[in-house]
């Protein structure tokens, strides 16, 4: 199996389990375009299920099924109807010549007239592109439908998924209420499993999101803050709360080679927090702000001969960030001193891995940042941009190593970072702690939810 890490061997628990028929299991989460920290929440999920029901057939339902097949080794299929097209198609069409038709010399000379030009389009998009975009839905819906009623469990995981911060009401919320459906009206079981909850601001987004809390036959959250958001929104079901999943992973069959450096490294994990290029809340303003607020950083710890390793959990959205903090830093400190950083490119999880481990402090701003330095005993500066950094900082008892992305300026990096230095053998030993017990509570919750003898039920 192509998997992010080699699912462990429960020689016992197997034999127990020949018998067991070959269950249909799908595993939905937003994943597909880089986002490692989810990729992660998949992964765990999916080896914890085989280490206990090993004939168990898992697929996974994405939103880009291309890449969720050849990181993960499993069949993978659409949770949207626009990422059905293959990522390469549009570069394809962008990239053909261009010959303009009489399609193009109409709309041309359409445009030279305002007025008619808005009632055309008004014309267009009423008659024309919603009942196109309405019945390619109802297409997709019945495609869906053919591969949610083979199943027997439908298993949503994954990190933040209540939210409709990232394109509205139509598209998380919409989402996960279509699946959740599709699957009750095939009889299908629904667990939601340790999810993140915010920003949820439409209505249309809360009600999505009840509904189809309360059509599952089981519900937990990563944190207690998503769970009280979710209450407040109208959900009254019964709901655990759980550590992430990602803290089921079994690190330990990962051998990363990690080279000799004589200078400490600190890992920098920005995020394109902002960015106008592709985040949801756009200001360039506030991106470069905080870009440049830690290349000052940066610069200080390289005057003090540290070395900086510039990496991303988010492969695809914070490319740019990574590139505009390693460029900020150069300018600072000057060519001389540039050997002194880092860019590393992840492109997967043991890749991910070695950056990590390679460094003896981690700065991150993403949620996943924490927790994959938290699984590696790094101790970690938190950045935080949303609630769930600073909940999960305050569950590990590092509150005050964690500041608000607005707040935050050198002087108050710099004295973090020096208590961090001053107390990393405490910081470690709790972290390596709190840990142990969460992923001993999710071993405790993974027997729970697929027990050995009630897996011959299903």
């Amino acid at each position: 199996m192509n998997s992010l890490l080699t699912e462990p061997a429960v020689a016992s628990q197997q034999t127990r389990a020949t018998a067991l028929p070959a269950n249909k299991i799908g595993l939905l989460d937003h994943v597909g375009f880089g986002n490692l920290g989810d990729d992660a929440t998949l992964d765990s999920v999916m080896s914890n299920l085989r280490a206990r029901w090993p004939r168990a057939e898992v697929i996974a339902l994405s939103m880009n099924p291309l890449d969720t097949r050849q990181r993960h080794g499993v069949p993978a299929y659409a949770i949207r109807r626009v990422w059905k097209t293959p990522p390469n198609a549009l570069q394809a069409q962008q990239a053909a010549p261009r010959n303009p038709g009489f399609k193009a010399k109409v709309k041309r000379w359409v445009t030279k007239y305002p007025a008619l030009y808005r009632v055309l389009s008004t014309i267009k998009q009423t008659a024309v592109e919603k009942p196109k975009k309405f019945f390619l839905e109802l297409a997709f819906l019945v495609e869906s439908f053919s591969v949610v009623k083979g199943l027997d469990l439908l298993v949503i995981s994954g990190g933040g998924q209540l939210l409709d911060s990232w394109g509205g009401p139509w598209a998380f919320p919409y989402t996960l209420f279509k699946w959740v459906f599709l699957a009750r009206l095939a009889g299908v079981r629904c667990y939601f499993m340790n999810v993140g909850a915010g920003p949820l601001n439409k209505p249309l987004s809360k009600w999505f999101l009840r509904r189809s809390l309360d059509a599952a036959e089981y519900v937990s959250f990563r944190d207690d803050d998503s769970r009280s958001l979710v209450k407040q929104i109208g959900f009254r079901g019964k709901s655990e709360v759980f550590a992430d999943c990602v803290y089921g992973l079994d690190l330990t069959t990962l051998n990363t080679d990690l080279p000799v450096r004589e200078e400490i490294v600190v890992g920098f994990s920005p995020m394109a927090y902002c960015d106008p290029r592709n985040y949801w809340d756009q200001n360039q303003t506030v991106y470069d702000d905080y870009i440049q607020r830690l290349a000052s950083f940066g610069a200080w710890l390289i005057s003090r001969r540290y070395h900086i390793r510039v990496f991303s959990t988010e492969i695809s959205f914070d490319q740019h960030a990574m590139e505009d903090l390693a460029r900020f830093l150069k300018t600072r400190i000057g060519a001389a001193a540039s050997p002194n950083i880092t860019l590393q490119l992840v492109d997967a999880f043991p890749a991910l891995i070695t950056a990590i481990r390679g460094s003896e402090y981690i700065v991150t701003s993403r949620y996943h940042g924490v927790v994959f330095a938290h699984l590696m005993n790094r101790p970690v500066l938190a950045i935080s941009h949303h609630p769930k950094v600073a909940s999960l900082m305050h569950d590990l008892g590092l509150s005050e190593y964690c500041v608000n992305i607005h707040a935050f300026d050198l002087d108050l990096l710099k004295d973090k970072f020096t208590q961090l230095v001053e107390h990393r053998d405490e910081i470690k030993a709790r972290m390596s702690d709190k840990a142990r017990c969460y992923n001993r509570e999710l071993k405790a919750q993974f027997d729970r939810l697929f027990p050995w003898q009630a897996a011959a039920d299903m």
